[in-house]
């Protein structure tokens, strides 16, 4: 998944925002946290990591985490496959 790269602005406000909304899944979330590991705003990430623990379980932190992470590799590899080309 490409997506170019861009950064979110207060990336903790809109993680709290989007864990409350009870339509996102843990997939959707998922995402915006990889993308708050790229900014430059300060997470509280012990807030965030609360907040999606109260929503779903301390699994679901896991499994957010995890796919978190998987995101942000995938998008440091095709950025470094497009810097080889």
């Amino acid at each position: 998944m490409s997506i170019g790269y861009f950064e979110l602005v207060d990336a903790q406000t809109q993680l709290l925002g989007e864990i409350a909304m009870p339509e996102l899944k843990q997939k959707d979330i998922a995402l915006t946290y990889a993308l708050a590991f790229r900014t430059h705003d300060t997470v509280d990430w012990r807030v965030v990591n609360e907040a999606i623990i109260a929503r779903w379980s301390v699994s679901g932190l896991q499994r957010i985490k995890t796919m978190a992470w998987k995101l942000h590799d995938e998008w440091i590899a095709n950025q470094e496959t497009k810097n080889e080309q």
